[in-house]
């Protein structure tokens, strides 16, 4: 049986927050770190099929990673909170 390995690393200004937006939907076979600027994803699989299914939904997870740090990025450094229902409630 053949093992497939793929490395996915991508640079980000704020890696961690990508890398820690991605893990939850990692799936098994799956790491992904960061490391300074980088984010860095391994995907090991036996079946072509299964790993570039993985890599697809990946891509997708990861777009949606990004621009979610950035756009929190861009509201903490703007100051502007979208705020809650409930006053209180404070949201980035």
């Amino acid at each position: 049986m053949m093992l497939i390995h793929a490395t996915i690393t991508t640079v980000h200004e704020h890696a961690a927050c990508v890398a820690s937006s991605l893990v939850p939907d990692n799936l098994s076979g799956m790491t992904t770190v960061a490391e300074g600027n980088r984010v860095m994803t391994v995907i090991d699989g036996a079946r072509l099929r299964s790993v570039i299914a993985s890599v697809d939904d990946y891509l997708m997870n990861l777009a949606v990673a990004e621009d979610t740090c950035s756009l929190g990025r861009m509201q903490e450094q703007s100051g502007n909170m979208m705020v809650g229902k409930n006053s209180q409630e404070k949201i980035l």
